[in-house]
């Protein structure tokens, strides 16, 4: 594990501009070049008319286009003919390049994809035709494991074909790379890039420019008396920082009664739907309030490699492999208001129960972590294709992907108290450790806090009680076995061109653990000793600068491993002798799936028309295995509680099953040489992710430090997952107009049509447990799925052009533009404030908020990109939005949450020196968009999060 070190704007502009004046250099040699060294046509000369090679956008453009309309189905392409061609940063970036596609930012990254407005839980994402893991616990594939140097085509499937992978609604995501034979040419390419994060020279000790380095080789062999063999290997390497800036708040939200005034010492009063119902006005407020800096350093080394050998006509057989290793590390500083309810006076509240300023009390917490995450990546499969006779082609692939996460926290917490570590009286302390406050986000992007004014922040003696350490450590393990068998038979005189059958066995297991070591400790000499220990400065200048409002830009702050080895004489306390949790899950999914399909090429209504018309079976089985036991209630120094396993647990396993068939129908009418007409009518289904098949439980406790039962302190118990759960299934149409006016052309309009058969909603259920010796009966809150109906409709528009009849130089001018509108009636219910559903009476309790969208639904996603070819020169410009959406928390029931509007401009720039050698400017984020999070309606911020511009300086050099 590699850690590196993680300092002021006017110094990161200052880089910026010669990043951007470094990449322009070139273009002003490369006019002034062809200004001086093309001489003028001579009249009486023959003319000689040379092959045109393109490369680079348009190379790219036109390749996607060509796929496009060679593809069965409606579809979107993003391809590339040479390696390392995709127009893009990351996999992520490239698909957010695609029609109807847009991904969710993490980390100043593409990450889960959304098509038409559909979040992953309703897509699919294959390698090379495989279904692949990831280490979040859902189906989504983690974009960042795989190098976009190494990948050559991303398409996305919007209908379904009978032989693809189920589990589509919204649309498969299908990446690719290279086979060696196909590609036909000996390539070996070498590329560099410097890294920097725009936010870096905030830090005081900034860790300066990354690297990327990858290396690539394909071949092809002819072996005497074997037949051809081709060889590609792929090796990448990359270290970095993301720095970023949080506000943000807990996932944990209440409805509090508008009516009460609310004491000093008290927290506010929740109200039941009934009472809203009935008139009683509320205010939404979260549990507690933080501020958060950190960065992240970044280390992964992946290698791709495939062999392909066609010892003669009729025998092929393929390998491919990929191994990707990430590891990184995290320091975080937050100061945390951990008593959000507490005393809250004075209130501005909208209609809607959205809280806009307030005056509370609250303990403040100086909280240092370390995190440090293990993620592998580890896939690839074997392929045997045999041709026994001219119409006969028999293919059988084997396939094996596996993803382990391994992420530990090292956390401590030092709070506010009425004296310092000196035995000070603290000014500005009431009720022994707390501090007064104001809240305001009124006309601002951040709420701003204004704690008492004799209070200081920024004094690390203030911080002296209540010392709390946690190791708290996270194990994901997610694999997938597989195996498919196809057969396909050449047709004559028939109707049908070819008819395709196939079987596909898989066997998913899904497990997670989390470990949590907690100690308290509350002696003042122990932590006036670890707090004189381990001050640091303010890590960084400018914290939170960028957001208007912004009221706490730095604070006291810690190292977090100097205060573990204070308080326990350890870097790492290691984990509990026993790390088995009522929270662990043991998932097994087991599919059988079979299919028939048929290819046809015939006429309809006078109009040439070719397609495909197929029917596939699932059978989906799920076995999932949930621990139970007692807990024993821990009363903490501070007053609070905690809840831990008596040690004695017994195991419970759930089954579950589920049948699905599976139609479609795709057909591409030919209305002109330049002009089709396709139509799609499929059904699909989408399963649960893994994580949401768990049999375990989760306690919720209140915050507060007085409770007269221990049931009071209990909010809820939340099952993290079903394993009963059914797929989600849909009827699903489309219609695209595609018009291919020139290579570099493509005008299409597509309308669609969804119908979902089912969906989810909270569901309570009664359920006994022996805590600290009683008997408690606590309402278990779970999704389960319904019979209800839902319509998803929307259109999207597709544009590509290069104005070639344009004079030189403008004849390199081009464009690609994609808007994608989509609009449904289905309803995500909040899991504490939405509507309930009692599963024995059937008897729906109407929730508090409004209920959220589909996962992942934005209504308008636009993507625009502007290029400029001039000679060896290309420029690109790419602006990428997407309207407000509902994002779910991945790995156990949540809130809801939203995403507000987001617009994202990204700049290329590309020097050919000839056709061996290329510098390239790349800059992500140029704009610095913040990541704004409501929750849980909209307008009701919960989080704002901004982690500046990107850039990327490189070479790259092939024969």
């Amino acid at each position: 594990m590699i850690i590196r070190d993680g300092a002021s704007r006017a110094h990161g502009q200052t880089v910026g501009r010669l990043l951007v004046s470094a990449a322009l250099l070139p273009l002003a040699i490369a006019s002034a070049a062809q200004a001086q060294d093309v001489p003028p046509p001579q009249e009486d000369e023959t003319t000689t008319v040379d092959e045109v090679v393109v490369t680079g956008i348009r190379a790219a453009i036109q390749s996607s286009i060509e796929r496009k309309r060679d593809e069965t189905v409606v579809a979107d392409v993003l391809s590339a003919e040479d390696i390392g061609d995709l127009p893009a940063l990351s996999i992520g970036e490239a698909i957010e390049t695609i029609t109807g596609a847009s991904t969710h930012r993490e980390k100043g990254g593409a990450s889960e994809i959304a098509i038409r407005g559909l979040g992953p839980f309703l897509g699919a994402a294959t390698f090379n035709g495989r279904e692949a893991t990831n280490g979040s616990g859902d189906r989504s594939v983690n974009f960042n494991q795989f190098p976009s140097e190494l990948i050559n085509t991303v398409a996305i499937y919007k209908t379904q074909r009978a032989d693809f992978v189920e589990g589509g609604v919204a649309g498969i995501v299908n990446m690719e790379t290279i086979q060696p034979l196909d590609f036909g040419r000996r390539r070996f390419q070498i590329e560099g890039r410097a890294l920097y994060a725009g936010y870096d020279d905030r830090l005081n000790d900034n860790a300066g420019v990354g690297w990327r380095g990858t290396a690539s080789y394909i071949d092809q062999f002819e072996i005497e008396g074997l037949g051809e063999l081709g060889v590609s290997l792929g090796v990448q390497s990359l270290e970095g920082t993301n720095p970023e800036e949080l506000f943000t708040s807990s996932s944990t939200w209440v409805a509090c009664n508008g009516t009460q005034v609310v004491a000093v010492t008290s927290n506010c009063t929740t109200v039941t739907p009934a009472q809203v119902a009935a008139g009683t006005p509320y205010y939404l407020t979260a549990g507690s309030r933080t501020y958060r800096q950190f960065v992240e350093n970044d280390q992964r080394d992946a290698i791709f490699a495939a062999l392909q050998w066609r010892p003669n006509d009729q025998l092929e057989i393929g390998f491919d492999y990929q191994n990707s290793q990430r590891t990184y590390t995290e320091e975080r500083n937050d100061l945390n208001f951990s008593e959000a309810f507490r005393g809250v006076g004075n209130r501005v509240v909208t209609g809607d129960g959205v809280l806009l300023a307030y005056t509370g009390n609250s303990t403040i917490e100086s909280t240092p972590t370390y995190r440090i995450r293990d993620e592998q990546y580890e896939g690839g499969g074997l392929r045997l294709t045999w041709m026994p006779t001219d119409r006969l082609t028999l293919e059988t692939d084997i396939s094996y992907s596996s993803t382990f996460r391994s992420e530990m926290d090292r956390q401590v917490r030092l709070r506010s108290n009425a004296t310092d570590i000196n035995g000070v009286v603290v000014p500005g302390v009431i009720n022994g450790q707390r501090v007064a406050y104001s809240f305001d986000v009124q006309g601002r992007d951040i709420p701003g806090i204004v704690v008492s004014p004799v209070y200081d922040l920024t004094d690390h003696d203030n911080f002296s009680a209540a010392a709390r350490l946690r190791r708290d450590e996270s194990v994901r393990d997610n694999e997938i076995s597989a195996a498919r068998f196809d057969g396909t038979y050449e047709l004559a005189d028939f109707g049908l061109t070819r008819v395709k059958a196939g079987l596909r066995f898989s066997e998913l297991t899904y497990r997670d653990n989390d470990d949590r070591v907690e100690i308290n400790v509350t002696t003042a000499a122990t932590i006036r000793n670890a707090n004189l220990a381990c001050r640091t400065e303010f890590p960084q200048s400018d914290f939170l600068n960028n957001a208007n409002g912004n009221t706490i830009s730095r604070w006291a702050t810690f190292d977090a491993l100097c205060l573990f080895q204070s308080f326990t004489g350890t870097d790492d306390t290691g984990p509990n002798a026993d790390r088995r949790a009522i929270g662990d899950r043991d998932v097994t999914e087991e599919t059988q799936a079979a299919y028939v399909l048929g290819e046809f090429d015939s006429e309809l209504f006078g109009l040439p028309v070719t397609g495909n018309v197929g029917l596939r079976y699932v059978r989906t089985e799920v076995t999932s295995i949930g621990l139970r036991s007692g807990l024993n209630v821990i009363n903490n120094p501070d007053g609070t509680i905690r809840l831990v396993s008596t040690g004695q647990f017994e195991s419970q396993t759930i089954n579950g099953s589920s049948e699905a068939w599976l139609p479609s129908v795709n057909a591409n009418f030919a209305l002109k040489d330049d002009l089709q007409l396709r139509v799609g009518l499929f059904r699909a289904m989408s399963r649960p992710d893994p994580s949401a098949l768990g049999a375990g439980r989760t306690f919720n406790l209140e915050s507060g430090n007085a409770f007269t039962s221990v049931d009071d302190a209990i909010a809820s118990i939340t099952a993290n997952g079903n394993p009963r759960t059914e797929p989600l299934l849909s009827w699903n149409g489309d219609l695209s107009l595609e018009w291919y006016p020139n290579e570099d052309s493509i005008f299409s309009a597509a309308v669609y049509i969804k119908q979902f058969n089912g969906g989810f909603i909270p569901a309570l259920l009664n359920e006994t447990y022996q805590i600290g010796g009683q008997t408690v009966t606590i309402p278990v809150v779970q999704d389960v799925t319904t019979d209800d109906d839902s319509i998803l409709t929307g259109f999207e528009l597709t544009a590509a052009h290069r104005f070639s009849n344009l004079p030189a130089p403008f004849d390199g001018i081009g464009f690609k533009v994609s808007y994608n509108y989509a609009d449904s009636d289905y309803e995500t219910q909040d899991l504490r404030l939405g509507d309930q559903i009692n599963p024995a009476t059937g008897v729906v309790t109407p929730g508090i908020v409004e209920p959220a969208g589909i996962f992942g639904l934005s209504e308008h996603v636009f993507s625009g990109s502007l290029y400029w070819e001039i000679g060896p020169v290309e420029l690109q410009g790419i602006y990428k939005y997407r309207s407000d959406y509902y994002q779910k928390f991945v790995g156990a029931p949540s809130q809801n949450r939203y995403i507000r509007d987001t617009g994202v401009f990204d700049f290329r720039a590309t020097y050919r020196v000839n056709s061996n050698l290329s510098f390239s400017f790349e800059g992500s984020n140029l704009n610095d968009e913040p990541r704004i999070h409501d929750m849980p309606i909209l307008g009701s911020i919960r989080e704002y999060n901004t982690y500046g511009p990107r850039y990327y300086l490189g070479a790259r050099y092939r024969f």
